[in-house]
């Protein structure tokens, strides 16, 4: 009989009353009109409420300082803990923003008082994770491209309402022509806004490398003329154009903040920047009209284009989330558990009951996701590991794995200084398919054997 496994005996030890992390800590409740404020004194908690103008918010800091509060807790609720962060931030207490999960696990009546004690309790005995927040400049990196993102949303919006308006009249170019914001199409737009009716005459203006034949762009351009759809087109068309111009500004306001971060890590010398000739010729739709990847090759060493699915517009998107230092996580693991490209394993009696990934946003990570799901046509490795992936997991966890590798790869690259290596990726590439010919070897064996 076989000898019947020892268990291994656990042994934890732990204190019988929680220690003390933050002796001299605060708990605050945020809301869009009013703060609750918990301190703890020698008789019990005084919780004071103050209300969310900026002149209370500065009364809230002087309170603390006076009292002696070197650490403050607060829940990420909406955007209206900002103002008080920065301002808490910049008289040196130091904050932490916890998710507000953290601290809703408690019982009994929810008060705006009793949530503020709670907050500081818990953030006394060191109960409460810190959110990452990133930096001064980087913070204001970030604000400077979420907003040209969410103006290229927007602006996408304007030009369906011009694909309505053109389908409204029974204008079917969007069958000859691929892409309406294109210059031919766009020379038809403006053409019709400025009195053109003729479609003789605005097939003429399409680029001869289109590949339909003119007489299929004329019958497409033959329309059901109507005022209210011209003038439901005119809104939309002038709609784009004024976004466009917006995403412009952004671009000035991204650059100009790139290069004030250049020069802080040059500590000052940015003539080389300033020689250089950063613009672009012909930059592409939803493009950067100046070389983006200049300034991030400055900031972090590296060149992150470099790496397969990683262009100039998704690498500034991701460093404007995570900033350049990776000191920040403890190593790339919690790294990835930030980014939300991990599973949310949960283990209870020894077995794994859930291993599903968080339903939370985070930025960095969903730009990585866009970025691996481009690398399904790709030739290299990555290319190669992603289907390889899709082929077990499907589309959706091929997606979510390769950007896991993406992450670990920026992580290493950012941290340690070195370039994108994709002999690296293609030396595991050998290993797995050395290891699948083995097992294909031993069921071919086992097959001559049965036969």
């Amino acid at each position: 009989m076989k000898e019947e496994k020892k268990k291994k005996q656990i042994i934890i030890k732990m204190s019988k009353e929680m220690s003390v992390v933050h002796p001299h800590a605060a708990g605050i409740d945020i809301g869009d009109t009013e703060h609750w404020i918990a301190v703890e004194n020698g008789e019990g908690y005084e919780v004071r409420r103050h209300d969310a103008f900026t002149c209370d918010l500065k009364d809230i800091v002087k309170w603390l300082i006076s009292i002696g509060i070197t650490s403050v807790a607060m829940e990420s609720t909406g955007i209206y803990w900002l103002a008080l962060y920065l301002m808490l931030e910049e008289a040196g207490i130091e904050v932490y923003l916890v998710n507000a999960k953290s601290t809703k696990n408690v019982t009994g009546r929810k008060k705006d008082d009793s949530d503020a004690v709670w907050i500081q309790k818990l953030h006394r005995c060191g109960l409460l994770q810190k959110s990452f927040q990133p930096e001064h400049e980087q913070r204001v990196l970030r604000n400077y491209v979420r907003q040209r993102k969410n103006l290229i949303t927007i602006g996408s919006d304007s030009v369906r309402r011009m694909q309505k308006a053109l389908e409204l009249m029974n204008i079917k170019v969007h069958t000859v022509i691929s892409d309406l914001l294109g210059k031919s199409g766009m020379s038809i737009v403006t053409a019709i806004l400025n009195g053109e009716r003729n479609p003789e005459i605005l097939a003429a203006l399409c680029d001869p490398r289109i590949k339909a034949t003119k007489e299929e762009i004329i019958k497409s351009l033959e329309a059901r003329w109507s005022d209210e759809y011209l003038f439901m087109l005119q809104q939309a068309y002038e709609g784009y154009q004024f976004y466009q111009k917006q995403i412009k500004d952004c671009d000035k306001k991204i650059q100009e903040q790139l290069l004030k971060q250049e020069a802080i890590v040059k500590e000052g010398d940015i003539t080389e920047a300033l020689q250089e000739d950063s613009t672009k010729k012909k930059p592409k739709k939803n493009q950067f009209d100046f070389n983006v990847a200049d300034y991030l090759r400055e900031l972090t060493g590296v060149d992150l284009c470099k790496i397969p699915g990683i262009n100039e517009v998704s690498a500034l998107e991701f460093l404007s989330e995570t900033g350049t230092d990776m000191s920040k996580w403890k190593n790339v693991k919690h790294f990835d558990a930030w980014l939300n490209l991990t599973p949310n394993t949960k283990i209870t009696g020894g077995k794994v009951i859930s291993s599903k990934v968080m339903k939370k946003k985070n930025r960095a990570g969903q730009t990585l996701k866009m970025s691996a799901s481009t690398l399904s046509r790709n030739k290299g490795p990555l290319g190669d590991y992603y289907r390889r992936i899709r082929a077990k997991l499907g589309g959706k966890g091929a997606v979510l794995a390769t950007a896991h590798k993406l992450a670990r790869i920026i992580f290493v690259m950012l941290k340690e200084k070195k370039e994108y290596n994709p002999e690296m990726l293609t030396e595991s590439q050998e290993k797995l398919k050395l290891k699948r010919i083995k097992q294909l070897e031993k069921q071919l064996a086992k097959l001559k054997q049965a036969a």
